[in-house]
């Protein structure tokens, strides 16, 4: 600093600056959106920069992001309508979750059907999930009980701060939208590393505590790379893999 914040080099390509510039210095941050300071500008492995370095160039071609997606969620979504960072439907608003919780990223798109859906989207790079718990609010169990995908017997688990209560209130966030807002589709997606095995170990004891998977999802970086260079050929797709992917060149 301040030359990264400048430059911005720590992003990949002059599409996902201009983005950048956009949601971080430009009129969307009067939205309500917090980023991190300095860390967007000037930490090469934060995941709230590696959030813009994988869905920023998707987020000015709809076409490729539709290809994309529909491919990761099954045909689930069919086209992509709008792709936001940092987003909420409104932090600390009653008809949420009443917190200050928001997704990475946030996908609006259309069905098959032309039916209104959204993904939102937590990406993980390094954190081991343990440094973001929050108070307990019982507006959380009211959202839980809309939902109806919940074991019963894993709520005191999930209340509880630890590794599973992050992804426990992104999820609620992604009903209380659903419902408040008029959506016919939603689903709320974690994206990780393969090898970072405490997100690992967090999602499959996650997915332990529901009784339906239908609005929960988990991608690694690595297969979502993967589809990406199956639908583009773009240079940012394999600068993206250098960086945070290829970890043969780490001293071991």
């Amino acid at each position: 600093m301040p030359e990264a914040q400048q430059t911005l080099v720590n992003y990949l390509t002059p599409t996902i600056r201009t983005v950048v510039r956009r949601e971080v210095d430009g009129r969307d941050r009067s939205q309500g959106k917090l980023f991190k300071e300095p860390r967007i500008y000037n930490h090469l492995l934060s995941s709230q920069p590696l959030s813009f370095n994988l869905f920023g160039e998707l987020a000015e071609d709809h076409e490729l992001a539709s290809r994309v997606l529909r491919e990761m969620t099954g045909g689930r979504l069919a086209r992509v309508t709008a792709i936001e960072f940092e987003w909420s439907p409104g932090r600390s608003n009653e008809r949420y979750t009443n917190d200050g919780s928001a997704f990475d990223v946030y996908v609006k798109y259309e069905g098959p059907a032309g039916e209104p859906g959204f993904l939102g989207i937590e990406v993980k790079y390094h954190e081991n999930l343990k440094s973001s718990t929050k108070d307990y609010r019982l507006r959380y169990d009211e959202v839980a009980a809309e939902m109806g995908c919940f074991r019963e017997a894993s709520l005191p688990t999930l209340r509880q701060a630890g590794p599973l209560q992050q992804m426990w209130r992104d999820h609620l966030l992604s009903g209380s939208h659903r419902k408040s807002d008029g959506f016919a589709d939603a689903c709320f997606v974690m994206v990780y590393p393969e090898l970072n095995t405490a997100c690992s170990r967090a999602i499959d004891a996650y997915k332990g505590c529901l009784r339906s998977s239908d609005t929960f999802n988990a991608w690694t970086l690595e297969n979502f790379v993967t589809c990406l260079a199956q639908h583009t050929e773009a240079e940012w797709v394999g600068l993206f893999r250098d960086r945070y992917l290829d970890l043969s060149r780490l001293p071991l």
